[in-house]
């Protein structure tokens, strides 16, 4: 989720860059940096740390150059530091570039690379595209034909501003699955991650689909396909207030950050899982270490110990080890059996959960082994915590959580075959196809965000109402957990969940004609009997929604909306956005603020 600005024109790019990069500072603050073409070549200036560290850097205020391109960094691959911070040089120093995304095949480059006779610096995936180009260049001789054969080896999601020294009055820009936009202005051009960051510069704007190209100049920009055919691109005026812009033309930010969950998925695997292996650079497990483990601890708060919930099978079905998920605000005073045989996983995604930090330093006196998964780098959590994983969600502003659960939730099952692959106490194959699914869901999360007039239309249809229920088998039970949770905090309509098979034990007292149950029914085997179970509560009135990626009768139940298939362990992933979205639309429809739910805070600090 980092930040790319760029600028090319008759202005000096230096105050400029800088100003867009205050303005993306959101997008990621580990580091920053900036590059611009001066009459003795590419300058490249950049830092750990927040933008202000880059300002302040001895020789960027004698940048004359008036084509430039700069980046605020979210560490995926390589750790935070002034080395590892974008724009990156190949190796003759030809071109700079920033990238956002993630390189899925960067090790299978970097050897191509190496094997050429390239050397690298940096840690980072980045590092490939600059001298990726340089080989291609000294092919071709020509700056597009290299950039664009460059790309054709990449796979994964990038968004990328390019510059070479021998076209001092051009700059490259190309993405895929990344947004970029690029703001027209007179006699310049405006590139950036995000319209609000160059909206007080232009209003008018180009907007490219996947792997298409564009050649800018100071008063003109080409563009082109992927096979470098020309192609016309109409410019749209946005005419956006400072509120609006921040929200990307979103009526809310959850309405936004919902949306966003396809590429903050992506981003989440893309920083761990390449192709067929999982790497993580944060640490290094080894397996006379995990043999040793005989509990894992899944200790959070609220969304985040939902997350746990919808990942504790993974642990115990992959690893082979017995895994609690426990609330962080009791774990410590029940006394928990923790020793140096103990694994404790916590989750928060600001990093400063109060309860959880305090349940953190508990295991580790207990000589528990502890590992942070956040959103957040640097975070108080992270520094506490043995080791820390990073989600790649980006900022999320709405007080509900939406794209950091399906990031956690993502993060923690690649963890989870992670530590199986180590272990090797299941089928190579099976963790195989664990993997290729992973890789399939940012696209079927786009999909499943297609079912939002479905959602929209229930949504209209209930939001009067004071209580509804949620039910679920094994997964699909920790789902109605997260999906009652969510309805409540921001419809504040009273909502539970329950676990299908329980509902004759009591629950089904509450049950009366006109009652919203809400279904879900993902696990092939347990379909059967999740139906029983909801036609018991029909057989008393109750009207049905059903989230599905089965094969049913759909005319036994009120509203169904199917979902992709999935295998089971990741279907909360998808099954849970059509839940996000009816929260929404109810609380919509109730005229209430989704973004700030009454009595809540995004960040609990304090027991």
């Amino acid at each position: 989720m980092c930040g790319i600005i760029g600028y090319i024109g008759t202005k000096k790019a230096k105050p400029i860059l800088i100003n867009g990069l205050l303005r993306l500072e959101y997008r990621g603050y580990d580091s920053a940096g900036i590059a611009t073409i001066e009459k003795d070549g590419i300058k490249v200036i950049k830092e750990k740390g927040r933008i202000a560290n880059l300002d302040a850097m001895d020789g960027i205020n004698e940048l004359e150059g008036t084509i430039g391109i700069g980046h605020t960094r979210w560490a995926t691959h390589g750790k935070p530091s002034a080395v590892n911070s974008h724009p990156h040089y190949d190796n003759d120093k030809l071109f700079a570039v920033v990238h956002n995304g993630i390189i899925e095949n960067y090790h299978e480059l970097r050897k191509f690379l190496e094997d050429n006779e390239y050397t690298f610096l940096s840690d980072t995936d980045t590092e490939v595209i600059p001298n990726l180009i340089n080989f291609y260049y000294k092919k071709e001789n020509d700056f597009l034909k290299a950039v664009k054969l460059a790309c054709d080896n990449l796979k994964g999601s990038f968004a990328l501003e390019i510059l070479c020294k021998y076209y001092p009055d051009n700059m490259i820009v190309v993405r895929q699955d990344s947004p970029l936009v690029i703001g027209r202005g007179l006699n310049e051009n405006y590139i950036s991650s995000d319209i609000p960051a160059i909206l007080s510069f232009t209003k008018d704007f180009y907007f490219l689909n996947d792997r298409e190209f564009a050649v800018l100049s100071r008063d003109n920009i080409d563009f082109y396909d992927n096979n470098l055919n020309r192609i016309d691109k109409p410019i749209k005026s946005i005419e956006w207030n400072t509120a609006s812009a921040e929200k990307d033309g979103y009526d809310d930010f959850m309405l936004k950050e919902i949306y966003e969950q396809p590429n903050a998925i992506r981003e989440t695997i893309g920083s761990k899982l390449s192709e067929n292996k999982i790497s993580f650079n944060d640490f290094e497990i080894k397996k006379e270490f995990l043999e040793t483990i005989n509990r894992i601890y899944i200790v959070a708060c609220g969304t985040a110990m939902n997350a746990g919930l919808a990942t504790k099978a993974t642990f115990e079905n992959f690893c082979k080890i017995p895994t609690e998920v426990d609330i962080a605000s009791e774990f410590r005073y029940r006394n928990p059996l923790i020793d140096e045989h103990t694994l404790c996983i916590y989750i928060s995604q600001s990093g400063e959960t109060a309860d959880t930090i305090a349940a953190l330093k508990l295991a580790k006196s207990e000589g528990a082994t502890t590992i942070a998964v956040a959103n957040v780098i640097g975070s108080s959590i992270t520094r506490e915590a043995d080791y820390c994983i990073y989600t790649h969600a980006g900022p999320e502003i709405a007080v509900a959580s939406t794209k950091a659960y399906t990031s956690q939730v993502v993060l923690l099952n690649i963890l989870a075959l992670y530590f199986a692959e180590i272990l090797d106490r299941v089928p190579s194959s099976t963790i195989d196809s664990m993997k290729k699914e992973l890789l399939k869901l940012p696209k079927k999360a786009e999909i499943t965000l297609r079912n939002v007039a479905e959602v929209k239309n229930f949504a209209n249809i209930v939001y009067k109402e004071t209580d509804m229920f949620f039910l679920g088998r094994g997964l699909d039970y920790c789902v109605a957990v997260e999906g009652a949770l969510k309805l409540k905090e921001i419809s504040y309509i009273h909502s539970e969940s329950y676990a299908a098979g329980e509902l004759k034990h009591g629950p089904i007292a509450l049950i009366e004609n006109d009652v919203t149950i809400i279904g879900i029914i993902t696990n092939p085997n347990l379909v059967e009997k999740t139906i029983s179970n909801i036609q018991e509560v029909i057989t008393r009135g109750a009207k049905t929604l059903v989230i599905t990626n089965q094969k049913i009768n759909e005319s036994q139940f009120f509203k169904v909306i199917n979902i992709p298939d999935t295998e089971p362990c990741l279907s909360p992933v998808l099954s849970i956005i059509p839940l996000q979205l009816l929260a929404y639309y109810i609380s919509k429809e109730k005229g209430l603020d989704v973004d700030k739910p009454r009595n809540l805070a995004k960040s609990v600090t304090v027991e």
